[in-house]
C-alpha cells in the first residue's frame, strides 16, 4: 500500500504587513544623517538667513574712526583632521560713540588679484558691554575652507557693519 502523499498545511499570508513605513523612515534616517553629518557644508553662496549689521550713511562715516590692528593668520587641525585657518587681530574704537557690535568683511584673493572668498562675520561678542571709545577689543574668525587658489596672503579686512549702543 501506498501512502497517500502528505501536504504540509501552511499559515496563511499575514494581511497588512506592509514595508513602506520602513522604508519611509530609513530614507529620513538617511537625509537626516547627509545633513547633519560633520564636515558637510552648503554651497558657497548668498545665504538666505544671513544677516548684515546696518551700513548707512552714519555707520559708514564712523567706520574710519575704528582701526583694525595686528592682523595674524595660523593654520592647524580640528579634531576632524581638517586645516581650519585663524585671522586674528585687535579691533580699536578711535571715535566718540559706543558700540554694540561691529561687523568686517574679509576678502581672501587669489594670484590676479581676484576676490577667491568674502565672508562677513560680527566680531564683538553680544553679551560684553558697550564697545567704548578708545577702547581696544582682540578678536578671533576662523574659515575651515578656502579656496585651493587662495594666494596664501593676509587677506583683506574692512568694516562692513556697525551696531551702535544706545548706553552710553
Amino acid at each position: 500500500m501506498h501512502d497517500a502523499p502528505q501536504i504540509a498545511a501552511s499559515d496563511p499570508p499575514r494581511a497588512g504587513r506592509s514595508w513602506v513605513p520602513w522604508m519611509a523612515a530609513g530614507a529620513v534616517a538617511i537625509a537626516l544623517v547627509i545633513y547633519v553629518w560633520p564636515g558637510v557644508e552648503n554651497p558657497p553662496g548668498p545665504r538666505a538667513k544671513e544677516a548684515h549689521l546696518p551700513f548707512g550713511a552714519a555707520e559708514q562715516e564712523y567706520a574710519s574712526k575704528l582701526q583694525i590692528e595686528n592682523l595674524a593668520l595660523s593654520r592647524a587641525e580640528n579634531f576632524l583632521h581638517q586645516q581650519v585657518t585663524t585671522l586674528s587681530g585687535e579691533l580699536i574704537n578711535a571715535g566718540d560713540r559706543p558700540l554694540k557690535n561691529v561687523e568686517v568683511t574679509v576678502e581672501f584673493s587669489d594670484q590676479l588679484p581676484q576676490v577667491v572668498l568674502r565672508e562677513s562675520r560680527v566680531v564683538l561678542a553680544a553679551r560684553r558691554p558697550p564697545f567704548a571709545p578708545g577702547d581696544r577689543r582682540a578678536f578671533e574668525i576662523s574659515f575651515e575652507h578656502i579656496p585651493t587658489s587662495w594666494n596664501r596672503q593676509q587677506p583683506g579686512v574692512r568694516v562692513s557693519g556697525i551696531l551702535f549702543s544706545l548706553n552710553k
